[in-house]
């Protein structure tokens, strides 16, 4: 007769909750469409309701655990200087369509019409990973409500063949193995890649982190991940930002080399600036909180 275990990952998770409603956040649901509902951490004012408004940040979540798991340092600093907004994407935490779309720009679309919900007119956006797609595709489109843009982590300029060789370095058979690991091993391998300074984690941990964390609409991510118009083929076509752009990059990023943010750099205009974090692979967000807060705030406030 089996027994229910204590799980860390949802203890954790209320951790992380009570974080960001101590910042002054508070979880929000918002119906796009009669398809879509979009969940979020937003602040408790409507923007109408506030006396002196504070600049808004949209911060967006890569491919992995849902929003709060990936941002809740940066929405607890930030919250203090600016309104943030930290959504959970179409298919993570508890957004979800019944429609047929899964690309990144559908995603787009989504956070560009959830900000317009929240009468929010003008933001900053922030993307890392997967997120630094869907924001690229939000400044795309919305120039004049998008004012600047943070790329984060994200082979935005990623090519087919950059896929096969992350598959390589992963020591795996497909990409879906790579993003949405169902064993320990193969959860251990994607920490290895996305991890600098790395610790030997018992496999029962891993165990509840997947099925707590990368369980839930397994087959719509896996639609996500086929859905990408990102990296189709050998040939990038990215059209240069008219906003200013900041690329933030650990040094050792094994899951999207330094190599790619020195490429997309040139790549999106003249008006791009590079910070590249010492000691940091894919989430300098989590590995260097203070560094990669500073960076950011001060890019934010113009200094």
């Amino acid at each position: 007769m089996g027994c229910s275990c204590l799980s860390f990952t949802s203890l954790y998770a209320t951790y992380l909750r009570r974080c960001l409603i101590s910042a002054g956040l508070t979880s929000k649901h918002i119906t796009i469409d009669d398809q879509t509902r979009i969940h979020l951490w937003a602040p408790k004012h409507t923007t109408s309701d506030a006396i002196l408004p504070k600049p808004a940040v949209l911060l967006i979540h890569g491919f992995g655990p849902a929003a709060m798991w990936q941002w809740r340092m940066q929405a607890v600093f930030l919250a203090k200087l600016f309104d943030v907004y930290v959504p959970d994407l179409v298919f993570f935490g508890e957004s979800f369509t019944s429609g047929p779309e899964r690309s990144e720009v559908f995603q787009a679309e989504c956070m560009g019409k959830m900000m317009e919900k929240m009468g929010v007119e003008s933001y900053a956006v922030v993307g890392t990973s997967y997120g630094g797609f869907v924001a690229y595709n939000m400044a795309v489109r919305w120039p004049e409500r998008v004012e600047k843009v943070v790329i984060a982590s994200s082979g935005v300029n990623m090519r087919l063949r950059d896929n096969k060789e992350l598959v390589k370095r992963a020591n795996m058979e497909r990409i879906e193995e790579v993003m949405l690991p169902k064993t320990a091993a193969q959860l251990r391998s994607l920490t290895a890649l996305a991890v600098f300074r790395r610790t030997r984690v018992p496999d029962f941990f891993l165990n509840d982190v997947i099925r707590t964390l990368y369980n839930e609409n397994r087959e719509e991510k896996l639609e996500l991940l086929k859905g990408l118009t990102i990296g189709q083929n050998d040939i990038v076509n990215l059209s240069p930002l008219k906003q200013e752009v900041l690329i933030i990059w650990g040094d050792n990023d094994r899951i999207f080399l330094l190599e790619k943010a020195q490429e997309l750099k040139e790549m999106l205009g003249g008006n791009v600036k590079l910070e590249v974090i010492k000691n940091a692979a894919h989430v300098p967000q989590l590995e260097h909180p203070k560094q990669f807060n500073t960076i950011l705030k001060n890019y934010l406030c113009g200094l």
